[in-house]
């Protein structure tokens, strides 16, 4: 009996794994960021791009099979069998759906929308497509557009003038403006929760990888609103926002197996507790900067 059951937990390990190979998580996210539109398209939104997050961190990081299955399992406890997941039926493929979800976001014209989000919903769709070629069937390609310009105008201020990142198709310096960045934050909303770090983490992990891939002209445009946020965030609380208790200090990262154990299998809120390591990680690796990553691990946990 207990060989059996060792036999059927390898076998769904094997079949997490493998799920990862066959770029499961890319087509389930994919899928949810084109419906998103036609339901609460900003949280939907999330979803989706944190399942493609999810795959990439765990790719590009090598989490290994226990991580990665565990990672695996959470989606499947929670949205992958859910309607906004489901598949769509085989479609016209779209030969320029990159080019078309980067004309969409460019179209933003450097309003700053919700926290950034139309760079970040790009980004993970742009880096999907590329992926899963197949997946760019003309109801997914539609969806993702109209997801991009579904993204509301917010605190769309004038962006200070000393605001000046480096170019984004510097990967190595700005990856290191955006981590400082995110590191002040950190500082500056203790006690008020840590959505702005974790945004300039995502948003601006956006502009630098759609610019490693090549879509130097997308991320740029998206550079004044990008401005505009440093500025808001640099400003810190506003008198009236609410107080949010910080998370308990602890020495695991998302990284780490006994990270994903720990979490409750329904603690997943609508995604950022992957995209914000997805980002993490990946501008750490951009950056190499060891001061830089020894300074953000010690205070790390407040965002994770």
């Amino acid at each position: 009996m207990l060989g059996c059951a060792l036999s059927h937990l390898d076998q769904v390990a094997l079949a997490e794994v493998q799920s990862l190979q066959n770029k499961r998580l890319i087509e389930l996210g994919l899928n949810a960021l084109a419906r998103s539109p036609q339901r609460s398209y900003f949280a939907d939104g999330h979803r989706g791009a944190s399942m493609i997050s999810a795959h990439l961190m765990c790719v590009d990081n090598e989490l290994g099979d226990e991580t990665s299955n565990r990672i695996i399992e959470l989606f499947d406890l929670n949205w992958a069998a859910s309607d906004l997941c489901k598949p769509f039926p085989v479609g016209d493929h779209v030969e320029d759906a990159t080019e078309r979800v980067g004309k969409t976001l460019a179209e933003g014209n450097g309003v700053l929308r919700e926290v950034g989000h139309d760079a970040i919903f790009a980004m993970h769709a742009i880096k999907g497509f590329r992926l899963m070629p197949e997946t760019a069937t003309r109801e997914r390609v539609d969806g993702v557009c109209d997801l991009i310009r579904a993204i509301k105008p917010w605190r769309d201020v004038k962006p200070n003038a000393e605001v000046d990142p480096p170019a984004f198709a510097d990967s190595q310096q700005a990856s290191r403006y955006v981590l400082k960045e995110a590191s002040e934050a950190i500082d500056r909303f203790q006690g008020f929760g840590q959505g702005f770090a974790g945004h300039m983490l995502t948003f601006g992990q956006s502009l630098i990888e759609l610019a490693a891939m090549g879509d130097v002209e997308w991320a740029e445009s998206c550079r004044v609103a990008f401005c505009k946020y440093v500025t808001v965030t640099r400003r810190g609380p506003r008198d009236g926002d609410r107080k949010i208790k910080d998370h308990s200090p602890s020495k695991t990262r998302p990284s780490d197996l006994a990270y994903w154990q720990k979490r409750g299998d329904k603690t997943i809120g609508i995604g950022h507790v992957f995209k914000y390591p997805y980002a993490y990680y990946d501008l750490l690796e951009r950056a190499n900067d060891p001061e830089i990553q020894q300074q953000l691990d010690a205070k790390a946990w407040q965002i994770f």
